[in-house]
């Protein structure tokens, strides 16, 4: 297979990340002859590795770090929840500096070429509340609700994770009556009942009246 003939098949998917099984597929060849072609692409500067069998063309303005996210979950659902959905919506400002993940799969960390992945195992009762990304629908994202819920879910299992939160800034469109409803849909009591004592402390700092500033009058 020559790097014309794969090139044309990798411009034949219209997006900029690619599997090396895609490939296979429709060039009907092995995948080690794949392999070996796009290697020499990557040589020439065309394209490069992202991760196991994931490739993407050069040009990075077409790819951001959330679209490779269903490449790295063939088998599994997978959405981005916890601080890095929260930061999208602008709930957090910090940047986060890994992808934070909800999916039915097994807890692990995953280091690409672009980013760092922190997945968490929701059960799957409750791996819910998400959505396609309105402007690409390349990706599933949890509503700004379970975002915040999820966190609580994860703080209750593993204390470590998001125990405390920065400043929190919540558009008007957020429901916390829709935090709320996500709450009961969590199987372990326990956990329902650390998740609400959470969602309560939030709610009540945001209800807390504002001081006034006080004028001094000479």
């Amino acid at each position: 297979m020559t790097e014309k003939t794969i090139l044309s098949y990798i411009k034949q998917l219209r997006r900029p990340i690619f599997t090396t099984s895609e490939l296979s597929l429709l060039s009907g060849k092995s995948s080690s002859n794949v392999i070996q072609t796009l290697n020499y692409l990557q040589k020439q500067g065309l394209i490069y590795k992202i991760y196991h069998g994931i490739w993407a063309e050069t040009d990075r303005d077409r790819l951001n770090v959330f679209t490779v996210i269903p490449f790295l979950f063939p088998q599994h659902r997978a959405y981005v929840s916890f601080v890095s959905a929260l930061h999208y919506y602008g709930i957090i400002e910090q940047i986060p500096q890994v992808i934070t993940v909800a999916s039915t799969a097994h807890t692990k960390t995953i280091r690409t070429k672009i980013a760092t992945y922190s997945v968490h195992r929701i059960h799957p009762s409750f791996f819910k509340g998400f959505i396609w990304e309105k402007a690409t629908k390349s990706f599933l994202i949890a509503e700004p609700e379970k975002a915040l819920v999820d966190s609580f879910y994860l703080s209750a299992h593993k204390k470590k994770y998001f125990g405390y939160f920065p400043e929190l800034h919540f558009p008007k469109s957020f429901s916390f009556r829709k935090a709320k409803f996500w709450i009961k849909d969590i199987n372990s009591m326990k956990t329902r009942n650390y998740v609400q004592k959470r969602l309560k402390a939030i709610i009540d700092e945001q209800t807390k009246p504002k001081e006034k500033s006080k004028i001094w009058i000479p």
